[in-house]
C-alpha cells in the first residue's frame, strides 16, 4: 500500500516537472517568437519609406503689399503649422506632462504604462485609463482613424515605431501640437491660442498654456468656451502632473491656478477679401503653376498674389455705393498693370455667397463701342491718320448684291450730315464712321488685330463687328486695352507671383514676359485718340462720351465707353493703370435708360481716381517717331490764329496734315467745302455698299 503510494507521488512530482518544463520552454518559444516578430516589425518599419509627419493645413493667401488677403478652410478645420521653436516652453511642458511623461525615454509605446492602464482598467471594470503615448496618438491623427478594434491597435503601434525610426522627438513632438484637436474647428495649438486668447503660440502664458493642454482628452467636455468650471479643474490636474515631473515649482503651481483667465475668443473669421479674384488664383495654381487640387486646397502653401487690397477694397465700394439702388443690375471689373501684367484689383459680381459665377472672367458680353479702338488702331495700319475725315450721315449699307442691308443707327439718331474727322468719331462714337471704316480697311483687318490682342473667340467677318456686336470677357478687353497702354507691348495677365510650400520654398514663380504685339507708334496715336472722350474741344454734333465723368478725373486718362441693349462698358487707362467695367443684366434684360447706362461710366472714374489718389500724375509720353500737331479739331488740318479751338494730335512722322485750316483763315481765304459725294475719295469707294433709297 506504502510502496503505490510512494510511486503515485513520484509520477505526480514528475508529470508537474515535465508541465514546469513544457511551460517554460513555450514561454521561452513565446519570448522569442516575440522578439524575433518584434524584429521583424522594427526591420520592416525602417525598410519603409518614413511616413509623412503632414496633415492638410491651411493655405495662406497674400496681397500685393504680402498682408494677408485669405486662408483656405476646409470642411470648417483651421490648421496651422507651426515649428517647435515658436510654441510655448510652458505648452510643450504641460502636454508632454499630462499626456506622456515618460515621451522622451521610451520608443513610441510606453510598457510600463500600457501594463499599469490594464491593471487600473481590471480593477474599475471599465475604461478608465488609456496607454496611448503621444508617437501612437500621433499616427492616429495622421494615418488611422478612430475606430476601437485590436486591428487599429496594432495599426497605431507599427505607425508609431515607423515614426519613432525615423523622426527625432521633437519632430514628432511637433507634429502632434500642430495636429491635435482642441475643439470648436481649431487643430493645432497655433489655432487654438488664436480662437481661445486671441495670440500665437509662441506667447502663451503658463496658465494659459496649461489650461490648453487639458482640453485634448475630451475638446467639447473641457472646453473653455462652454465648460470654463470643468476646463478649470482640468488645468490643476495638469498643473499638478507638471510640478510632479519638476517642470515647474509648487509656487508657480499655485499661482497659475489662482490666475483668473479671461477667454477672449476670437471671433468668427472675416470673409475673405475678393473671393472671385481668389477663384482666379485657384485655377491659376492648378492650371499656369502646377498643382495638384489637393495640394491647392490643403497643401499648407503662402501664395503671393498681385492683389492690392486697397484697390480692391476701393472697387468694391465704388460699385456698391453706385449701384445700390438697383439690386438686379450685375457688374464686373478688371483692374491691371499695364507694364507688367499684374491684375490688382477683380470683381466678378455683386455678391459672391449668392451667386460665385465669375463675370470678369467666364461671362461673354457684348462690348459695344468698347471694341472701336481695336478697329481705329487697324485703320491707323492701313493708311488712316486722326485727321481722315469721313461722312456722318444715316446710312444703310447693302450686301450680296443689295439682298441684304445694315443700317447701323448713331445714339440718339444723331448726325453731323458732314464730315467727321476719325479724331472726332471716336470721341463722340459715331456708328457710321466706325461701319464706313470696317468696310474701307476690308473687314478681316479688325478681326486680325482683335486676335493678335488676345480676343480668343473666331470672330465673324461682318460689317457690325465694328460696333462690338460679337461677345467677349471682361478680361479680354482689359488685356487688349493694357497692350495699347503699354505702346503695343504685351504682358499677360497674371494673378500670382510667388508660391512656397509649408517649409517655406518656392515652388512656382511669375517670370515677367513682354512680347511686341502692336506698332508702339500708332499705340500711342491710338491713346491719344482715346483721350478725346473727355475733351470738349472734340464736341460738335453731340458731346464727347466723357463729358459726364469729366469733372471727376484729375490727371490724363485715355478710354472708350460702350452700349448695348444688354450691356453697358467703360475701359480707360492712365500709364499705370488699365481698369475694364462692365454693367448689365445675367438673363439678357434690356438696360433701363440713361440711369443704367451710365453706371459704368461713373464706377470707373470714381475707381480709378480713388486708386490711383497717391500716385504720381504721369502723362502719356509721345514715341520717338512720332510729332504733335496742332490741328482744327473739326477739320483736322492745321490750326490757324482764327480756329475757334484748337487741339494737340499726334501722327506718324510725314503723315500729318500740312494744309490749313479753310475755315477759319482770313474771310477772303475761306472757303466752303466741295459737295459731299465730291470732296472725299474714300466716300467714292464706298458708293457700292451704300444703299439709296
Amino acid at each position: 500500500m506504502e510502496s503505490r503510494l510512494k510511486r503515485r507521488r513520484r509520477l505526480q512530482r514528475k508529470r508537474k516537472s515535465l508541465l514546469k518544463k513544457l511551460m517554460l520552454q513555450s514561454a521561452g518559444y513565446a519570448c522569442l517568437i516575440a522578439v524575433f516578430a518584434l524584429i521583424i516589425l522594427f526591420g520592416i518599419a525602417k525598410i519603409l519609406d518614413p511616413p509623412p509627419l503632414h496633415v492638410p493645413i491651411n493655405s495662406t493667401y497674400y496681397g500685393e503689399n504680402q498682408t494677408v488677403i485669405a486662408k483656405t478652410n476646409q470642411s470648417g478645420i483651421n490648421r496651422e503649422w507651426v515649428p517647435l521653436e515658436e510654441i510655448s516652453k510652458e505648452l510643450i511642458d504641460a502636454t508632454v506632462a499630462i499626456e506622456d511623461k515618460r515621451f522622451y525615454s521610451h520608443f513610441g509605446f510606453d510598457i510600463k504604462r500600457i501594463f499599469g492602464s490594464a491593471a487600473a482598467n481590471l480593477k474599475a471594470g471599465a475604461k478608465v485609463e488609456g496607454a496611448s503615448t503621444i508617437t501612437m496618438q500621433l499616427a492616429r491623427n495622421i494615418y488611422l482613424n478612430h475606430e476601437k478594434t485590436w486591428i487599429r491597435k496594432l495599426k497605431e503601434t507599427f505607425y508609431a515605431i515607423r515614426l519613432e525610426l525615423n523622426y527625432s522627438k521633437d519632430e514628432i513632438l511637433e507634429g502632434y501640437l500642430n495636429t491635435i484637436y482642441y475643439g470648436h474647428g481649431a487643430y493645432g495649438i497655433e489655432e487654438a491660442a488664436n480662437y481661445y486668447f486671441q495670440k500665437r503660440a509662441k506667447d502663451l502664458t503658463l496658465p494659459e498654456a496649461s489650461l490648453l493642454a487639458g482640453i485634448p482628452k475630451g475638446p467639447s467636455y473641457y472646453s473653455p468656451k462652454h465648460a470654463f468650471d470643468k476646463a478649470k479643474q482640468r488645468q490643476e490636474i495638469v498643473l499638478e502632473a507638471m510640478a510632479n515631473s519638476g517642470y515647474i515649482s509648487n509656487e508657480e503651481k499655485t499661482e497659475a491656478e489662482s490666475e483668473n483667465l479671461s477667454i477672449k475668443q476670437r471671433k468668427d473669421r472675416e470673409k475673405a477679401m475678393a473671393p472671385y479674384f481668389l477663384d482666379a488664383v485657384e485655377e491659376a495654381l492648378i492650371e499656369e503653376a502646377g498643382l495638384s487640387k489637393d495640394m491647392v486646397e490643403a497643401g499648407g502653401l503662402n501664395v503671393y498674389t498681385t492683389l492690392n487690397p486697397e484697390m480692391q477694397k476701393k472697387a468694391e465700394e465704388w460699385i456698391e455705393n453706385t449701384i445700390k439702388d438697383n439690386d438686379e443690375l450685375q457688374t464686373a471689373l478688371v483692374s491691371i498693370e499695364p507694364k507688367t501684367g499684374a491684375v490688382r484689383a477683380l470683381v466678378g459680381g455683386r455678391n459672391y455667397e449668392e451667386s460665385s459665377f465669375n463675370r470678369a472672367i467666364k461671362a461673354k458680353r457684348a462690348p459695344g463701342s468698347t471694341f472701336k479702338p481695336l478697329l481705329y488702331y487697324a485703320a491707323l495700319e492701313h493708311g488712316f491718320t486722326p485727321s481722315t475725315p469721313l461722312l456722318s450721315e444715316k446710312t444703310t449699307f447693302a450686301f450680296n448684291n443689295g439682298a441684304d442691308a445694315y443700317a447701323p443707327r448713331n445714339y440718339g439718331d444723331r448726325y453731323a450730315d458732314d464730315f467727321i474727322t476719325l479724331a472726332q468719331a471716336i470721341a463722340v462714337s459715331d456708328n457710321t464712321y466706325a461701319v464706313k471704316t470696317h468696310l474701307l480697311i476690308g473687314l478681316d483687318k479688325l478681326v486680325e488685330i482683335a486676335k493678335k490682342v488676345g480676343i480668343s473667340k473666331d470672330l465673324p467677318e461682318y460689317p457690325s463687328l465694328a460696333l462690338g456686336t460679337e461677345p467677349v470677357t471682361v478680361m479680354e478687353m482689359a488685356h487688349a486695352y493694357a497692350i495699347l497702354a503699354n505702346r503695343g507691348k504685351e504682358a499677360k495677365p497674371y494673378f500670382i507671383e510667388k508660391v512656397t510650400d509649408r517649409e517655406g520654398s518656392v515652388i512656382y514663380e511669375h517670370k515677367e514676359k513682354t512680347k511686341d504685339i502692336l506698332d508702339e507708334d500708332l499705340a500711342f496715336i491710338a491713346t491719344n485718340l482715346m483721350t478725346g472722350m473727355f475733351d470738349d474741344s472734340l464736341n460738335g454734333y453731340t458731346t464727347v462720351t466723357g463729358a459726364s465723368i469729366r469733372h471727376i478725373l484729375s490727371r490724363p486718362a485715355a478710354g472708350k465707353s460702350g452700349t448695348t441693349a444688354t450691356d453697358s462698358w467703360m475701359i480707360g487707362y492712365t500709364p499705370q493703370l488699365v481698369t475694364a467695367v462692365w454693367t448689365g443684366y445675367d438673363k439678357g434684360k434690356t438696360l433701363h435708360g440713361v440711369n443704367d447706362t451710365g453706371y459704368a461710366r461713373r464706377i470707373w472714374a470714381h475707381y480709378m481716381e480713388d486708386a490711383l489718389k497717391s500716385e504720381p500724375v504721369v502723362e502719356f509720353e509721345p514715341t520717338k517717331n512720332v510729332t504733335g500737331v496742332e490741328v482744327d479739331p473739326l477739320t483736322g488740318q492745321l490750326a490757324t490764329e482764327n480756329c475757334q479751338k484748337t487741339k494737340t494730335l499726334y501722327y506718324r512722322k510725314g503723315t500729318e496734315p500740312t494744309e490749313y485750316c479753310q475755315l477759319h483763315g482770313p474771310e477772303e481765304e475761306q472757303q466752303k467745302p466741295a459737295e459731299k459725294e465730291e470732296q472725299k475719295w474714300w466716300e467714292i469707294l464706298l458708293k457700292p455698299f451704300i444703299k439709296t433709297e
